[in-house]
């Protein structure tokens, strides 16, 4: 391609047509036109998929693909397989609830529906309950918390892993609060959990924070439960036997 067409592309913003047009097939200039412009849309859509990824900081590489429905898994009525998959949820706002004990796939499905998430467009966030609540204190102190929420306005999912393993003081906690209170009706969150909603006194220590927050979370959420054992425990235990 002539430096001309190059620099015509780059003033039209065509990004991938420089490097794709002499790899597309074609039998009439309408073809080629059609051809080259179909695959311009393809790369750009292929190019933000990978961006998504890369700004949601997935710990895993988790997809829904990979992931084993059992019998352990109990959905609720008001959700199914299929809806989950095709992320329903996100579309009206809704919360997912997740909760059970360690290992036992709660963290793989909530990747794998960010995952999918990402590949549909959506801003997605991926953090350990714990990681975040210790950002969030730290903008705090460093009188930057307005900028660091400001991260979050185009977010659309919020996955926070791991609800229950570390307790956070009444500072980190009334924090996360009001993050997830901006998340209220108008985005959505993924929530892991080994403990029950009864339990989260131990997290959040002050009763009537932690019932405000329990109230907002599953007022529009589908709980999804987990029983058994772990699958980690189960894989470690076969291959020492």
């Amino acid at each position: 391609m002539s430096e001309n067409l190059r620099n015509l592309c780059k003033q039209l913003r065509l990004a991938y047509v420089a490097d794709a047009f002499e790899t597309v097939e074609f039998s009439t200039p309408e073809d080629f036109l059609t051809n080259i412009f179909t695959k311009e849309i393809e790369m750009r859509e292929l190019t933000k998929i990978e961006r998504n990824l890369k700004k949601a900081k997935f710990l895993e590489n988790k997809s829904l693909e990979s992931y084993k429905w059992s019998s352990a898994i109990r959905l609720p009525q008001t959700v199914n397989k299929e809806q989950l998959e095709s992320l329903d949820f996100i579309r009206d706002h809704q919360n997912l609830v997740l909760v059970g004990a360690p290992g036992t796939g709660k963290t793989h499905l909530a990747s794998a529906l960010g995952r999918r998430a990402c590949e549909k467009g959506y801003e997605v966030r991926f953090y350990r309950v714990a990681h975040l609540v210790e950002e969030l204190e730290k903008a705090h102190r460093n009188g930057k918390l307005g900028a660091f929420r400001k991260k979050f306005d185009d977010v659309q999912l919020l996955i926070l892993d791991e609800m229950g393993y570390v307790p956070f003081s009444k500072e980190g906690a009334e924090i996360l609060f009001q993050l997830i209170t901006e998340f209220y009706e108008k985005k959505s969150l993924i929530v892991t959990s080994n403990l029950e909603f009864s339990q989260w006194n131990r997290i959040f220590i002050d009763s009537r924070l932690t019932a405000a927050l329990v109230d907002r979370l599953i007022h529009h959420a589908h709980i999804i439960t987990y029983s058994g054992e772990s699958y980690r425990l189960t894989n470690a235990l076969s291959r020492i036997n």
